[in-house]
């Protein structure tokens, strides 16, 4: 018969336990060995070391033959096999392999009872899976210090398994929480993407255009325009520190301050006796939102913004400037101008002031408002591209309409960065200031 056979027929049958051994203790023993299974085709000698092990308080079950032991293992679970190495039909070696096959049941400390010394039989033993060796005839004592030294073993090999049980748990429950939270964050980005609610729009006399590319799955870049009143365009460009929720919470907040669509909480419009609206000074609609950030919100995080009006009878263009990089002018001839002086970030400082910078425009002139993932953007080296870099971009591809230049700007900037992902988000205003068709 197979030993898949003798398993199978085992498992159903439940084969019978030979002896118990007597006069045994408490079954729940303090150490991790608490059943063993002794093997060897002597009875004499099976029955000695069955009484030994039972006074000691061990559950102790016989068996006369690597098969019958074999049966045993298969309907029953063991700490310990004591096994003759010398049998006949399956000796120890060949029961030991055959129970290392076995997993079901788990890991089983293994001694071999011989009266073989030399290295090569040690050697052997080892191989096939044997955990110890007890020479033959046994001491009692050197037989308890052995059985003490596999639960050991045994009870840092249970530890270790209930360790690897609970950390799959617990990674399985993260991968639950993280698959949630992933979903969650898809949807925040779709949302994120809804604030630009127009990309592009035609004036006549100027147009403009928005790029907003997170580089997770939310960020904390804000562009956007409205009508300003009367041959006026606003358009800001705003970056909230760090990245994620909380990021994402406070650029739509900060939408809802700067929104076209209800005029009357637009933070940079006044609504006048006649129904009509007046814009505020730049720099005011700055301290305005600084207050709200450190007095009202009291947000931990603090923007960088761009903010300014065209009018579009002049070309002249006011605007304010808070901790965000300079804009940039790029002329008909296609060279780029760097103009600004810096400023101060919002919510940094409750009582800060902010300044209005001015400048006038071109027929066939843009001007860009840009993040720092634009300037800041790393290649392989950790060398950051900067103002010369961006500017050598955009003078290249000055060439394009909006649209395209977007497109070129970002495949420019990955190039830059040798296809690895962005640090930062990327995001940009672009104002055409054209003569009316």
């Amino acid at each position: 018969m197979s030993l898949g056979a003798i398993l199978g027929v085992a498992k159903q049958n439940n084969t019978e336990v030979i002896s118990t051994g007597a006069a045994q203790k408490d079954a729940a023993r303090p150490d991790s060995i608490q059943r063993i299974l002794v093997v060897d085709d002597s009875r004499a000698q099976r029955s000695l070391m069955s009484r030994s092990l039972a006074k000691q308080g061990y559950q102790v079950t016989e068996a006369g033959s690597g098969l019958e032991a074999i049966k045993l293992f298969a309907a029953q679970e063991f700490d310990l096999i004591l096994s003759d190495w010398m049998m006949p039909g399956m000796d120890g070696l060949e029961l030991c392999k055959a129970i290392r096959s076995q997993t079901a049941n788990g890991y089983v400390y293994f001694i071999l009872l011989t009266s073989k010394s030399d290295k090569d039989a040690v050697s052997r033993g080892l191989n096939v899976g044997a955990d110890d060796f007890l020479a033959k005839p046994f001491n009692p004592d050197e037989l308890r210090a052995r059985i003490s030294a596999g639960g050991r073993i045994l009870s840092m090999e249970r530890e270790l398994q209930e360790t690897n049980r609970l950390v799959s748990s617990a990674l399985a429950e993260l991968k639950t929480l993280y698959d949630s939270l992933d979903r969650d964050l898809v949807e925040a980005r779709k949302m994120q993407q809804s604030l630009v609610r127009e990309s592009f729009r035609d004036w006549g006399r100027a147009e403009v255009s928005l790029l907003l590319k997170p580089c997770g799955h939310v960020g904390g870049d804000l562009v956007g325009f409205f009508d300003a009143g009367k041959d006026h365009i606003a358009f800001y460009s705003i970056d909230v520190s760090g990245h994620g929720i909380a990021s994402a919470l406070l650029t739509a907040r900060l939408a809802s301050y700067l929104s076209e669509g209800s005029p009357t909480h637009n933070i940079a419009l006044i609504e006048r006796n006649d129904g009509d609206h007046r814009r505020q000074p730049p720099e005011i609609v700055a301290a305005q939102l600084n207050t709200l950030l450190t007095k009202d919100m009291l947000s931990e995080h603090y923007f960088t913004m761009l903010f300014g009006y065209l009018d579009m009878t002049t070309g002249r263009v006011e605007f304010t400037q808070c901790g965000h990089p300079n804009a940039v002018v790029l002329n008909r001839s296609g060279r780029a101008h760097f103009i600004g002086e810096g400023g101060m970030p919002i919510g940094l400082i409750s009582d800060a002031e902010f300044e209005r910078q001015t400048l006038n425009l071109q027929l066939g002139e843009r001007l860009i408002f840009y993040s720092d993932g634009f300037t800041e953007c790393e290649n392989v080296q950790k060398d950051q591209i900067e103002e010369q870099g961006f500017g050598e971009i955009l003078e290249k591809n000055s060439g394009l309409t909006n649209e395209m230049l977007f497109d070129a700007m970002v495949w420019d900037l990955d190039r830059f960065a040798g296809g690895q992902e962005f640090g930062d988000d990327l995001s940009c205003v672009m104002l055409t200031y054209k003569s009316q068709t």
